[in-house]
């Protein structure tokens, strides 16, 4: 395998950028490192990440309080391989030759922790499922 090999990389969309896409972001860059370049942004981004996402997170020892939603932008889509639609409808720019998967994923947007775990773990299955396909190695927990 060429080392110089360019890492792949990956965009997370949803509408608020505070919630899903966050977590998917944060899952691949959990378990990849820096063997795949991650973004996370949304079409009509919230002011500050769900609390209910944040708190999940951290209870697996993530912490993403830091993070900030940001607005999702054409060059953002062109410099992906990848691109995970979270629940953005049409709002997505699409571009030949990317690679499109679409997430269909419950919304935290106003809901407690209680509500935000079960997508959380979805979250966690997928994002590893796609490390499995893209030949990435999950770093152990």
């Amino acid at each position: 395998m060429n080392s110089a090999a360019p890492r792949p990389s990956v965009l997370f969309v949803c509408v608020h950028n505070a919630g899903r896409s966050q977590m998917g972001a944060a899952f691949l860059t959990h378990l990849a490192g820096d063997r795949i370049e991650v973004r996370s942004a949304g079409s009509a981004p919230a002011y500050a990440v769900n609390p209910a996402v944040v708190e999940a997170m951290a209870e697996l020892g993530i912490d993403i309080s830091a993070e900030t939603p940001k607005i999702l932008t054409t060059e953002a889509v062109q410099s992906s391989d990848v691109v995970i639609t979270m629940g953005c409808g049409d709002t997505c720019p699409v571009f030949p030759g990317k690679r499109y998967l679409d997430w269909q994923l419950d919304d935290p947007a106003g809901q407690g922790v209680d509500a935000v775990r079960p997508i959380r773990d979805q979250i966690e299955r997928r994002v590893r499922g796609l490390l499995a396909e893209l030949g990435v190695p999950a770093a152990s927990a």
